[in-house]
């Protein structure tokens, strides 16, 4: 019983076998899978793929990469997506200072502007956060109120962790807590309270191992759920019901 909270199911590389994909993650026990968007055209791909196959949900969202293209009747658009019935979130959104595809200054104007959407709408938020740990912390402090979501695929430190636990966020882990220079996320996957923990493939980045290098699919949830609980001494399934149970209870599925 997992449950995939962070999937783009919707990129290319999945176009020649989709149905199989989605074949293999039932048979591996995922129960649920939720593909985000990464910006408006993305977003819509999402929604198709919930009216295609009754396990997937949708997030839209304009990701930090994409904050230089976003038009004023993009937010529109987006709250009139949020009203549908699969549509679980707004994301996702963010910051991105590894790459700078678009200009900071000009991401965390996006990133504002789509966090109050959110709380018009009153959905919660998926956020994206590389190198950006301090910028982050600092909006949603400001921004952020009233708000609930997940910061996912976790790369902050445990203090950070504490943080946005205090807000009333959520944490999800994701294919780097199983590799061989996971560092601080080891540590942060075991100590997350059970009740704020969700698991994710971000697929088809971040491939766990052993088949890092290897496109990521919503399967491999299982890999990473199988590291956490070792992590954090206890059964799969246990995890595994906690975990969906989190994703059920934060998206309202």
């Amino acid at each position: 019983m997992l449950f995939d909270s962070h999937a783009h199911i919707d990129d290319e590389r999945f176009d020649a076998d989709r149905d199989e994909v989605i074949a293999r993650a039932l048979e591996n026990g995922v129960t649920g899978i939720i593909n985000i968007g990464a910006c408006m055209a993305s977003s819509e791909r999402s929604i198709k793929l919930t009216e295609r196959y009754d396990c997937v949900y949708a997030a839209v969202g304009n990701h930090p990469h994409d904050a230089k293209d976003v038009q004023d009747g993009d937010y529109d658009k987006l709250s009139e997506w949020l009203g549908m019935p699969k549509v679980v979130a707004l994301g996702e959104i963010g910051l991105d200072y590894h790459y700078d595809l678009s200009p900071r200054e000009q991401q965390q104007k996006i990133f504002i502007r789509q966090l109050d959407v959110a709380r018009q709408m009153r959905m919660p938020v998926i956020i994206h956060d590389r190198e950006s740990h301090a910028d982050i912390l600092k909006i949603l402090k400001t921004e952020g109120k009233g708000l609930t979501g997940v910061l996912h695929c976790f790369s902050g430190s445990l203090e950070m962790a504490q943080e946005v636990l205090k807000m009333g966020f959520y944490i999800s882990i994701a294919g780097p807590v199983t590799f061989k220079n996971a560092a601080k996320l080891p540590d942060i996957a075991a100590a997350v309270p059970l009740e704020r923990l969700l698991l994710e493939t971000d697929c088809p980045y971040l491939t766990p191992h052993p088949y890092r290098g290897q496109r990521n699919e919503p399967a491999y949830v299982r890999i990473v759920a199988e590291r956490v609980a070792e992590l954090r001494k206890m059964e799969l399934e246990n995890l595994a019901h906690a975990t969906t149970d989190n994703v059920r209870r934060l998206f309202s599925i």
